[in-house]
This record gives structure tokens, sequence and C-alpha cells, in this order.
């Protein structure tokens, strides 16, 4: 059975290009120009996986994102948020991304294969909707073992940071190659 997987970006190239760098056969693209036919394509089809470009005509990623948080059916659903700049993304929602992932454009296929795969670990960790996290539930340190997921989560937490730093530096170092290239062309 083919997964699902919604791509809600504006650029025709980014739809593309995602659909081109999945390994084929396994996947089943749905595409979405905008946040309306992307957050009706989502409660019409039920994607196993939405990537969301986060600046969309008619209704904004955020907005999508935040119709997505709202729906608890919605909310299990793994999702990749995509933007040419990270600190549009991080204005509106703190690092570390708990329950998404996050991919700078432009990307290359390692970097999308590396967000899905890690869209959808931090979707099995999200609690089911209605359920207290169980760090929250219990006290606070009342013994070494309630202490021991804390330090998990924190060293999950900065490992994601780093790898989002990487990608992050990478998109940086590509961006700057074509800089130069594009220098070099117009100084011949």
């Amino acid at each position: 059975m083919a997964h699902k997987i919604l791509v809600i970006d504006d650029s025709n190239v980014i739809r593309n290009m995602v659909r081109d760098m999945l390994p084929k056969g396994n996947f089943e693209v749905l595409e979405a120009k905008d946040g309306v036919q992307g957050l009706n394509l989502i409660q019409q089809e039920r994607p196993n996986l939405i990537m969301l470009d986060f600046l969309l005509p008619k209704m904004s990623g955020w907005e999508v994102f935040q119709n997505i948080q709202l729906q608890p059916a919605l909310q299990a659903i793994p999702l990749v948020l995509m933007s040419g700049r990270k600190e549009e993304v991080t204005e509106k929602l703190q690092e570390p991304f708990e329950y998404f992932e996050f991919v700078q454009k432009p990307f290359d296929q390692a970097q999308l294969i590396t967000a899905i795969k890690t869209a959808m670990a931090k979707a099995k960790r999200r609690p089911p909707a209605g359920v207290a996290p169980v760090a929250a539930a219990a006290p606070a340190a009342t013994s070494a073992v309630t202490t021991a997921p804390s330090s998990n989560a924190d060293i999950q937490a900065l490992n994601a940071k780093i790898a989002s730093m990487q990608a992050e530096i990478d998109g940086m170092k590509k961006q700057m190659g074509q800089i130069l290239n594009f220098i070099k062309q117009r100084m011949k």
C-alpha cells in the first residue's frame, strides 16, 4: 500500500521536486497550491504525512498548522514544515520542534528523507489527544526513574536542534555556492 503524502506549496517546482525525490512506488503524492486547498485535502484524504510550506496564498501555512492543532484526529499526522527562511517559522513556533519537523528550502533528497523519518518519529511520541503528558502528571523529582526520560528527551531535543542547525548550515553553503557561481558568471 502506498503512503499518501500531501505537499502543500504554492511552488509547482517544489511540489514536483518532492515527488521526484521520493522513492518510486512507495508514495502517492497529493498536491495543494494554497492553504485552503491543502486543509480541504487533509480533511478529505487523511494523508500519512503532510509537507506544509509556511508562506502560502489564501490561507498561510501558519493558519493551516493552527487548524491541524485544533483537531485531535489531524494532530496525529506527521508534519514537515518547509520554508526558505527558518526565522519566519521560529517567530511563531519555538524550537525545539517537539511534534513536527522543519526542513529549510532548498533541500536535497537526503534532507527530505531525514525530515520525513524524523517527523514520523516525532508524531509517534505525541500523546493521544485528551491525554495529559506523563511528565506533567508525575511529581517533579520523585525518583531517578522519573528524571531519566526528561534527560533523554533533553538529549533528543538537543540532537534534533544540532541536526536542524546542520541542515541550515548546509542550506547556507549551497546558497553561497549558487551566489558565487552567479557572480563568477557575471564577471566573465
